[in-house]
């Protein structure tokens, strides 16, 4: 169970250039507050050395609660693949939900159900590295590891660092079904910028990476006797994000995508506190009881199985707090400040989140 922070109140000191090193990274177990939010004209561009950035004024409008899994979680199969007895270069720390796999393009073309795609990362002091997926293909889980590891961030990181990193994935479901989905990427980024940013989270000292991501995919199918390779067009894209030391994501991401040789803006997000009123998450949201609130020692909840597993987050949006509720259903909180935190516990596709009073 990770530790109650004890420390109520830290100052940021911080000047000049930076430098990103894994501390700066999430690891397993880690969780960041993100908030979405819309505005097709931003300056995703402007950038150079000792820049002020000011995105002040971006509006939340809806919030997603980012899980860098613990291996400790993967299902048996996938951590044959992605474990401790894997090749040393395999052995992730974490998996997140991802999207990278763009089967929305693929449309009618897929014969079978592929749902609960995640992607396994590895944290060294080197490197942030994309191992490979694992994917629910008919309700069965099934690694598929990158035959070439991708690397998205070198590490350490500095003001006009640069790296590429090529990505290739074969994703074979045979025997299930006979299709095979390939995908090449080229990752080719820069540390074009820092400075200051602020955005609705704050003011942070920042390096500012903008990522060009030129991707290829094609899948192979054989039905009713004919067998055929279908090109799926990817178009190329643009990651622009503001790091800053300690904050486990990115500050602001800007995500664009080239239409007819011009860049569109596809998603923007922040690193932000949790905001009640804001939707968290796609899961399936239940209630639960939670009680007493405000709370002084300890707190029980109702409405949840005791191997469900919580997190305590703070104003801040960090982690202080998780585990597994217990056959008690009660959490201890004695280790708090003072202030106001957001439970969520979740188990099996279902999410509860509710804010409470620590007295």
């Amino acid at each position: 169970m990770r530790a109650v922070l004890l420390v109520c109140f830290l100052p940021f000191l911080s000047v000049g250039q930076i430098i990103l090193q894994q501390a700066d990274f999430a690891d397993g177990g880690d969780v960041a507050v993100m908030s979405l939010a819309t505005d097709l004209g931003i300056d995703y561009s402007s950038t150079g050395a000792n820049w002020t950035w000011d995105f002040s004024t971006l509006i939340a409008e809806s919030q997603d609660l980012r899980e860098f899994t613990s291996m400790s979680n993967a299902p048996f199969i996938v951590d044959l693949v992605y474990g401790p007895f894997a090749p040393s270069s395999y052995q992730a720390s974490y998996f997140t939900e991802n999207d990278d796999i763009p089967l929305d393009l693929a449309g009618s073309f897929l014969p079978v159900s592929i749902t609960d795609i995640y992607q396994y990362s590895k944290v060294s002091s080197s490197a942030i590295n994309s191992l490979g997926f694992a994917l629910a293909v008919n309700g069965v889980d099934i690694p598929y590891k990158s035959d070439t590891i991708e690397t998205r961030y070198e590490l350490p990181l500095s003001y006009q660092d640069t790296y590429t990193s090529n990505g290739y994935t074969n994703i074979d479901a045979n025997p299930i079904q006979d299709f095979i989905w390939r995908q090449y990427r080229t990752r080719s980024s820069e540390v074009d910028g820092w400075g200051s940013i602020t955005t609705p989270f704050g003011t942070f000292q920042s390096l500012r990476i903008k990522h060009t991501i030129t991707e290829i995919d094609s899948i192979y199918l054989d039905a009713f006797g004919v067998s055929t390779w279908i090109p799926i067009p990817v178009p190329d894209s643009y990651i622009y994000e503001w790091w800053t030391n300690g904050e486990k994501d990115a500050v602001l991401r800007i995500e664009t995508s080239s239409l007819a040789g011009i860049e569109v803006v596809s998603s923007i997000e922040f690193r932000d506190i949790v905001n009640p009123e804001l939707a968290i998450s796609e899961q399936d949201e239940v209630e639960v009881r939670l009680y007493p609130n405000p709370v002084v020692d300890e707190l029980h909840i109702q409405g949840f199985d005791f191997d469900a597993v919580y997190l305590i987050i703070d104003q801040a949006g960090k982690v202080v707090g998780d585990g597994i509720v217990g056959s008690s259903g009660s959490i201890s909180t004695s280790g708090f400040c003072q202030g106001t935190y957001m439970l969520l516990v979740h188990s099996e596709g279902q999410l509860a989140r509710v804010p409470f009073l620590k007295e």
